[in-house]
């Protein structure tokens, strides 16, 4: 199946799923976000997600190289945050739990634009840390 933005992914059968690949783009936002002292799995997860596709957690999983607990960690802030939609297909073979499929709900440069303001807001109190400590000294 084809959409407007490319390949949709059948998960009816999660043996035969072939989830995307990662790109330079996709390694140097990792490397970028990693520098900014955003946590590896939230960093890869981002990552995975930033094409703006449903995904499942297996997929990234897969994809990024990250284990279970960890792309749960690092759905548990993407949800905290807003940033994310989770849909659950049931499978359309077998039996099991339902698939759960992620997708961002917010674009990338606002989500940027959050750690942004955050990493800010830090550096401002350090700052005023600092200030304080000359002032003692």
């Amino acid at each position: 199946m084809v959409d407007e933005i490319g390949p949709v992914m059948d998960i009816s059968d999660t043996k035969e799923e072939i989830p995307m690949t990662m790109g330079s783009n996709e390694y140097e936002m990792i490397e970028l976000f990693r520098r900014i002292n955003v946590s590896r799995p939230i960093a890869l997860t981002l990552a995975c997600l930033s094409k703006g596709r449903e995904i499942s957690s297996q997929s990234i999983e897969i994809i990024s190289g990250l284990r279970q607990p960890e792309v749960s960690v690092a759905m548990r802030y993407l949800r905290e945050n807003n940033w994310i939609d989770i849909r659950e297909e049931k499978k359309s073979k077998g039996k099991g739990r339902p698939v759960k499929l992620y997708k961002l709900t917010v674009p990338m440069d606002c989500i940027v634009s959050k750690i942004e303001e955050k990493i800010i807001a830090e550096s401002r109190i350090v700052i005023g840390n600092i200030e304080r400590l000359k002032s003692i000294s």
